[in-house]
């Protein structure tokens, strides 16, 4: 209770001190920070930063150059309350949290709960989600539950990946890096107009780096890097009110796959602990191919001054094949051979107005979507493989609209929500086949199961009505607070490794999870000082939980709807301008969680028990904090930028059941950027060294104690130490 009493007492008087500080400042400053020239489109509508009631991270495409963001994990680093991570065994699975919820399965079937978008492009799975960072505006970080404007699973908030647009003049840029462990990334980005209201573009770049580490095994490069990603689009102007663009996008990604590194030695000399943590003695192969792909459609109509019709119809897939060796020997121990395919049609209609004290958007979306695949639990100690396989087929749709209020010239009121209907198909096969080889499932010697553990086709509906209302007051022209609910949902579905023997629940799935967010918020500039403030508390009911326990039939896998939860916290981001050449870059999150009651099944008693008092919430570090100064001045003629920074990430679990061996203990990362750009700004020069301090810190794992796997308890980590020198040239 003191712990409440004194965040209460502590959020109140800062409140107090920036809201009186902020009303005594009717008319801006000199020379005052202002957020006016920070735009984002998070109520789907291009809106100032200042004036969304929601608590949005934007960080713009100088600032990703500045501080030498590669790839989409970057927002882990600037962004507070955030998990941004590649997924455990792959190179190019994003594994999403904010404030606590999300997904770290990416199983096929199963859904996130942080929604990802690029260029309001809904993306379904997170294989080749893991977008490099190229050709792009800006990243926005919707935290919180968008459940009125996204929808269905972004329960914990959602990205939004924003390219660039076309520039009616031609347009060339040509970029080259090399750095540590021979690291060489090209790039072209160019566009060019064919007629006054036609343009086309397009852009590719490779990226390419040997391992962090070795298979010792094989002799294959470990944590290596082999990208290539490419992008076209056109735009063209039919009428003068009618705006059209075309976009398709691929991502090719051969990169070896990651088998991890044991925590615990094994009973064989094989399985010693290895001195470098991006080393591993899997015997499995090194076989991956992940692709994804997809083409999309943009109609914008402006239909008269108030009324404007938008329609964004897109098409995606990918295939990924792919083999994580768990138990990290050349032994057949714990060795998961798998493959993946999704497909995902949608479409969004919207309409938008504008009008003197009422602005809004209501809208109508639809998705068709298509998830399978197959994967094999080879177990040598046990002499047979556990063969999967099953298909998830999505229809989904929903109405939505969100309209802002202006009850007066500074009161203004929001109002949201959305219905979902969702109808979901599963069929699971499971089965054990003799011998410790790959099954039939995924090109294995032909032969019958000896035990089939599932097998089932079935099929359930969901729907939700998800509302959101938000008052926000405008204390100043630089300073607006305000105060919202919101609510999100995660939608159900069938558990792709249900075991029908172990858990015969599992052929009937599992239920939507919901989460209920208040939050109190602060933004806008004072003197020198753009911030964004803001204090939540969250209320999370049936929570989806994926559990994995050893059983003395191999692996038993689960997803319950485990109970309750609550958690609540601050985060505090912002801009600092020191001196006319110098600023600072700063953000700072807090999360405290607790599980209210969390329901497992008991192989033993065959029944549930409340096991609450022993979990926590997983990827939810009680801290999270960015500094970073940028000082700009003006050497050899030209501007250098020079970006130093620190990350801080508190003591986190990986998995609801704390396990000390497993689980990462709080870090700091030390980066620096030196950026250079020539007086004609035709020239740039960077210089990025990354993970100065070389910390090992470990981002993934998988937990499979016992004799029969070998002790198989390893972990995925971060990269190392890097330095890459970059130049950029502008045509």
């Amino acid at each position: 209770m003191n712990r409440y009493v004194k965040t209460a007492l502590l959020a109140g008087a800062a409140w107090s001190a920036l809201s009186t500080f902020a009303m005594a400042q009717d008319a801006p400053r000199e020379g005052a920070s202002s957020l006016d020239d920070v735009v984002v489109s998070a109520r789907r509508r291009d809106e100032m930063l200042k004036d969304v009631p929601i608590s949005v991270s934007a960080i713009g495409e100088e600032r990703l150059e500045q501080t030498g963001a590669s790839d989409i994990t970057a927002l882990q680093q600037q962004t507070p309350n955030a998990t941004v991570q590649v997924a455990r065994g792959s190179n190019s699975t994003l594994i999403s949290f904010i404030r606590g919820v999300g997904q770290q399965d990416p199983l096929w079937g199963f859904e996130p709960g942080v929604g990802l978008y690029v260029d309001d492009v809904y993306v379904a799975r997170p294989q080749g989600a893991v977008l490099d960072i190229y050709d792009v505006q800006r990243i926005e970080v919707l935290r919180g539950p968008q459940g009125s404007l996204y929808g269905r699973n972004t329960v914990g908030g959602a990205i939004k990946y924003v390219t660039n647009g076309l520039s009616s003049d031609p347009e060339l840029t040509l970029r080259g890096a090399y750095g540590s462990y021979n690291q060489i990334d090209l790039m072209a980005v160019g566009s060019i107009p064919l007629a006054d209201n036609v343009r086309v573009g397009g852009a590719i770049a490779s990226y390419q780096r040997d391992g962090y580490g070795s298979n010792l095994t094989t002799g294959a490069e470990h944590y290596n890097k082999d990208v290539l990603a490419g992008r076209l689009s056109a735009e063209f102007e039919p009428r003068d009110n009618i705006s059209v663009r075309l976009a398709y996008d691929r991502v090719q990604d051969d990169s070896n796959p990651r088998h991890g590194r044991r925590l615990l030695a094994g009973a064989t000399p094989a399985g010693a602990v290895l001195p470098s943590v991006y080393d591993t003695r899997a015997g499995l192969g090194d076989d991956n191919s992940v692709m994804s792909q997809g083409a999309s459609a943009t109609v914008r109509i402006d239909l008269n001054d108030n009324w404007t019709f938008k329609s964004i119809t897109a098409w995606r897939e990918g295939e990924t094949t792919t083999v994580i060796d768990f138990d990290n020997t050349p032994s057949p121990t714990l060795d998961i051979p798998g493959f993946y395919a999704d497909d995902q049609l949608t479409q969004e209609f919207q309409l938008l107005f504008d009008f003197d004290r009422i602005q809004g958007v209501a809208g109508f979306f639809y998705l068709d979507g298509h998830a399978e695949g197959a994967f094999d639990t080879i177990l040598g100690n046990a002499g047979f493989v556990i063969g999967t396989n099953g298909q998830v087929n999505t229809q989904s749709w929903a109405g939505f609209a969100d309209v802002n209020i202006d009850l007066t010239d500074r009161l203004h009121l929001s109002l949201g929500a959305r219905y979902t209907q969702d109808d979901k198909e599963g069929t699971v096969f499971r089965a054990n086949y003799a011998t410790a080889t790959r099954s039939p499932l995924l090109g294995g010697t032909p032969r019958a199961p000896t035990l089939v553990r599932t097998d089932y086709t079935n099929s359930k509906d969901f729907s939700q009505f998800t509302p959101r209302i938000a008052l926000s007051y405008d204390l100043s022209d630089d300073m607006t607070t305000y105060a919202s609910f919101s609510q999100g949902f995660k939608s159900g579905g069938f558990d792709m490794r249900g075991d029908a023997i172990l858990t015969p629940n599992t052929v009937n799935g599992y239920d939507p999870e919901t989460v209920d967010s208040y939050e109190i918020g602060l933004k806008g500039a004072l003197d020198r000082l753009t911030f964004a403030a803001s204090i939540f508390y969250n209320k999370y009911q049936d929570q989806q939980v994926t559990t994995q326990v050893p059983a003395i039939a191999g692996i038993a896998s689960f997803v319950d709807n485990v109970g309750s939860s609550t958690f609540y916290g601050a985060e505090f981001e912002g801009r600092l301008r020191i001196l006319d050449n110098l600023t600072a870059n700063f953000a700072v999150g807090y999360l405290h969680s607790d599980f209210e009651e969390f329901l497992r099944y008991n192989l033993t008693l065959a029944a549930y028990e409340d096991i609450s008092d022993l979990v926590v919430l997983q990827n939810a570090p009680e801290w999270t904090g960015y500094l970073g100064f940028t000082w700009i001045g003006n050497v050899a003629g030209g501007d250098l930028a020079v970006t130093p920074s620190v990350s801080h990430r508190g003591d986190s679990s990986m998995f609801e059941f704390p396990n000390p061996i497993l689980d990462q203990q709080a870090y700091t990362l030390v980066d620096l950027s030196i950026v250079w750009t020539d007086p004609s700004d035709r020239y740039t020069l960077g210089l990025y060294g990354k993970n100065l301090t070389d910390e090992e810190y470990r981002v993934g794992g998988y937990n499979f104690p016992g004799a029969l796997f070998d002790n198989s308890i390893i972990g995925y980590y971060g990269p190392p130490r890097t330095v890459t020198a970059s130049l950029k040239i502008n045509f």
